[in-house]
């Protein structure tokens, strides 16, 4: 692979990828190749090679299938260091019209050839540092002694509201919906495992079209035995801290690949989070002249405006239960809110975190179901954690694209995954 040849210097090798761009220098010819590892220059001489070799290196065109054979040389100017003094190429494949041209194209156009667009550097920038994030995550659970739980994909009822439930038909006189969270199902495993989280897709048939929302995303979602709401912060916290140190070590070429100012990443892993009150935060945006009153929920524009002035996440806590979900804990020194929070990333990308306490009072819990018009007998396997010895508990989801879209800078979230599923998109 690319990314291991700065161990193989003065060697010969074989590589096979595909030509990402070359540029000509007279009677030397500079291809760039890309094998998915990384970047490569392969510079050939005409001097140097069969005339065979020269036509094939020159005759080959952009995203053709490529096998180049070379000794490796070191040069601390190009990408990992080293680049390849070739010595032939063989044309495995030569590609014809590649429709991805250096020109501007427009977004529909590039969703359109999406398949063909993650070739790019930038898009695969983008999937090296979610793909770095995914086993971050992971790493962090398991060494705080968490167990992964799969959490259902079809499910009786909606855990948020129903309104942006995807609908199918589970058997002739049943329906099932899509997942909005696996949150429900690991309270159950809370209390049989202690610590759990689980990390998959999860769906939201909400008619939005913004470039915070997908209608298909990943999330990951822990969810924790006797943990209470400041707990639940520190984990936030702590969560956070750590896949941003993790990103800024191990993705450097890509964050440099994406522009991304790195200064801005940098204060995260080193600073405590500001933690202020949902009653705080109206007060804040009516200084800022926003018309906001308590009981109103946060859009977009108050989330940034929030977070104006840090550098690092803000979490916001204790907002009104009646703008949040039937589940969370009301807070006993003012039953007016939730002991929630949500975390807000600074520059613009809102929020990543939202999480709570859960009530664990069987009766309460039974007349929140009420309140919101919910099908007690889709709940009733949920009641029955709390009939059975119940125990204070909390978690957090934190979509996995909104973060991607905060590390890389990116300031939509159609990039942060492969294939995205928005309103009005599901091709490719």
């Amino acid at each position: 692979m690319i990314s291991e040849l700065s161990r193989h210097v003065g060697e010969t090798v074989t590589l096979k990828g595909w030509l990402y761009h070359w540029r000509k220098g007279g009677k030397i010819w500079f291809l760039v190749l890309r094998d998915g590892s990384g970047y490569l220059q392969a510079v050939v001489s005409k001097a140097d090679v069969p005339e065979a070799v020269w036509e094939a290196a020159t005759g080959a065109t952009q995203e053709s299938t490529l096998e180049v054979s070379g000794i490796v040389k070191a040069d601390p100017r190009s990408p990992g260091g080293v680049e390849l003094g070739v010595a032939d190429v063989k044309i495995l494949d030569l590609c014809h019209d590649w429709p991805i041209t250096p020109k501007e194209h427009g977004v529909d156009f590039l969703m359109s050839q999406r398949h063909l667009w993650l070739r790019s550097s930038r898009q695969v920038a983008v999937l090296k540092v979610r793909s770095e994030i995914e086993s971050a995550i992971h790493d962090f659970f398991y060494a705080r002694g968490y167990t992964r739980l799969d959490s259902p994909i079809l499910t009786p009822a909606a855990c948020e509201g129903t309104s942006s439930l995807f609908e199918t038909q589970y058997t002739e006189d049943e329906k099932a919906y899509l997942s909005q969270s696996g949150q429900l199902y690991l309270e159950p495993a809370a209390a049989a495992l202690g610590r759990v989280y689980c990390f998959g897709p999860t769906f939201r048939a909400e008619k939005s079209k913004t470039r915070r929302h997908l209608r298909e995303f990943w999330m990951v979602e822990p969810e924790v035995a006797f943990l209470e709401i400041d707990g639940l912060m520190d984990l936030a916290e702590e969560f956070v801290k750590e896949l941003t140190a993790r990103v800024l070590d191990r993705r450097k070429e890509d964050l440099k690949r994406l522009e991304r100012d790195v200064a801005k990443l940098e204060p995260v892993a080193a600073k405590r989070f500001p933690r202020i009150s949902y009653r705080e935060a109206v007060e804040m945006l009516q200084k800022k002249n926003m018309p906001v009153k308590f009981g109103d929920d946060l859009g977009g524009d108050e989330e940034t405006a929030l977070t104006e002035g840090f550098d690092t996440p803000i979490m916001v806590t204790r907002y009104p239960s009646s703008i949040k979900a039937f589940y969370m804990q009301p807070d006993a020194k003012d039953p007016d809110v939730a002991l929630c929070l949500d975390m807000l990333a600074p520059e613009g990308y809102g929020e990543i975190i939202g999480g709570s306490q859960r009530i664990h009072d069987h009766d309460l819990l039974l007349s929140r179901i009420r309140q919101h018009d919910l099908p007690l007998e889709a709940f009733q396997w949920y009641l029955d954690v709390r009939k059975y010895g119940t125990f204070p508990h909390s978690g957090f989801g934190m979509g996995l694209e909104r973060f991607v879209a905060w590390m890389c800078g990116v300031p939509h979230l159609r990039e942060c995954i492969p294939y995205p599923r928005m309103l009005y998109r599901i091709y490719p």
